[in-house]
């Protein structure tokens, strides 16, 4: 029979089977709110810091050291013939300015108040001769008008738009119509016999004088300015290239030395054919730009300034002529403060002016040519004034035909007008000569110059080349 347990004790006889005993468990951390970020790394190196470090690194060795060398004098050479190239072909831009372009835009500006002042003194002229007025009075005053019109037109075209000049340039072409019409008027008159002619003469001439031709003269001294300012750009001095250039060819030096105290070779081809080709451009740089500005400044000096005190002698002797014929046709209706008839007071003036023009032009006169035909214009300024003392003598003392005759008479009467054209034909002479040297020397200036910046920038390209084929000799020898 077999016995059924009734409960859940193990049987006689059986151990009841043990479990293992858990470990205690330690409590689990409660998750954290966000995951942690994750640590950063390196900061990101720009790649410039890459190349300074890249260029540290190359510069504690010999070939890296080379190859900096190289690229330094290669870029040194080169921003040598740059800079000389740039500045030399502003400079000679300038001085081709200066030739060409600002010294005859001076002379043009020059002929219009030339002309303006002629025409005045024309005018008067052929009113002083009345019905007999000559065709030749007649022609000189139309193609005086005639060339002042035509210099205005160029000086307009040159100039730039809203400046001073061209704004003194519309006033003049406003002005010069005005004068030609009060001269007409005059003229009419004066054929009639009215007394007005000489009123409306006498208007014309206060218009030219106190409204034309100081307008004249701004344009004039404006064109001067502007020539001034090309001859201040041509003459500088290239400092920036001079200073490049010997920076360059002590860069180079340097390099040549610190090869043969390393290698103890005494040449190498490369570099010296750069220091060569530097030390060309370098004094190519110094020697054509010193012997342009010796040459530019004579043009200046023997030239330009001659050619302005010529101009002003030439325009005080049409001015005074102009007063001289002005003090017959006004015949005392205006006069100074002090009682002196005005246009014989400024006659005077202009007569002084003209003295002190032509001593001086005399005086910076550079060889006989120049001083021949001054010396020969004051020779017919004192004749000038004896006569005119003379046809003062006349009017004063009631004779106005013999004054007359004296002023504008025939050659048997040895006028003053004979005096006045003479003054004013060696004067021509002597501009003309003064303007041809300055052609000369200002041309000289410049082709002193020329080549120089073509040359400059071909032989810093051969020399940077060379440099650069030097240090790669050297660099050959490590491989």
């Amino acid at each position: 029979m077999t016995y059924t347990s009734k409960g859940s004790a193990a049987p006689p006889g059986q151990a009841a089977p043990t479990l293992p005993a858990v470990p205690p468990q330690a409590a689990r951390p409660a998750p954290p709110a966000a995951a942690a970020a994750p640590e950063a790394g390196p900061p990101r190196r720009t790649a410039f810091m890459e190349g300074v470090d890249e260029l540290r690194a190359a510069a504690t060795t010999e070939p890296g050291r080379l190859r900096i060398i190289g690229a330094a004098l290669a870029l040194l050479v080169v921003a040598f013939g740059a800079v000389t190239a740039w500045q030399m072909s502003d400079r000679s831009a300038a001085a081709d300015d200066v030739l060409h372009s600002s010294q005859p835009l001076s002379a043009a500006a020059a002929n219009v108040y030339r002309a303006l002042a002629d025409a005045n003194t024309a005018a008067s002229s052929g009113f002083l001769a009345g019905g007999q007025e000559t065709p030749a009075s007649r022609t000189r005053y139309e193609k005086d008008i005639e060339e002042a019109a035509d210099g205005l037109a160029g000086a307009a075209a040159a100039s730039d738009p809203g400046s001073s000049s061209a704004k003194t340039i519309a006033e003049l072409n406003t002005l010069l119509p005005e004068y030609k019409g009060l001269v007409e008027r005059a003229r009419a008159n004066n054929r009639q016999g009215y007394p007005l002619g000489g009123a409306y003469l006498r208007y014309a001439n206060q218009k030219m004088q106190d409204d034309m031709l100081p307008r004249a003269e701004r344009l004039y001294n404006n064109e001067n300015r502007r020539l001034s300012d090309d001859y201040d750009s041509a003459t500088a001095y290239p400092w920036a290239a001079i200073g490049l250039g010997v920076l360059a060819l002590g860069a180079l030096v340097w390099a040549q030395r610190r090869n043969y105290h390393r290698t103890n070779r005494v040449l190498n081809h490369g570099l010296a054919g750069a220091t060569a080709a530097s030390t060309l451009v370098l004094l190519w740089l110094v020697v054509g730009h010193t012997v342009a500005r010796s040459e530019l400044l004579a043009s200046y000096d023997n030239g330009v300034v001659s050619v302005n005190v010529l101009n002003d002698a030439r325009i005080a002797s049409l001015k005074a002529r102009g007063n001289e014929n002005l003090t017959l046709v006004s015949r005392g209706a205006e006069t100074t403060e002090s009682g002196d008839d005005k246009f014989d007071s400024d006659f005077k003036l202009d007569m002084n002016k003209l003295s002190s023009y032509l001593a001086k032009a005399e005086d910076i006169a550079d060889d006989q040519s120049g001083e021949r035909p001054v010396k020969a214009a004051t020779g017919n300024m004192k004749v000038w004034l004896e006569r005119h003392d003379q046809a003062r003598e006349s009017d004063n003392d009631g004779d106005y035909q013999a004054a007359l005759s004296k002023i504008i008479g025939s050659k048997k009467d040895e006028p003053t007008g004979e005096c006045f054209d003479s003054v004013v034909k060696n004067l021509e002479k002597a501009l003309g000569h003064e303007e041809t040297e300055f052609k000369l020397a200002a041309g000289d200036g410049r082709d002193a110059m020329s080549g120089l910046p073509l040359g400059a920038a071909l032989l810093a390209v051969l020399g940077a080349a060379g440099a650069v084929l030097g240090i790669g000799r050297r660099l050959s020898e490590y491989r």
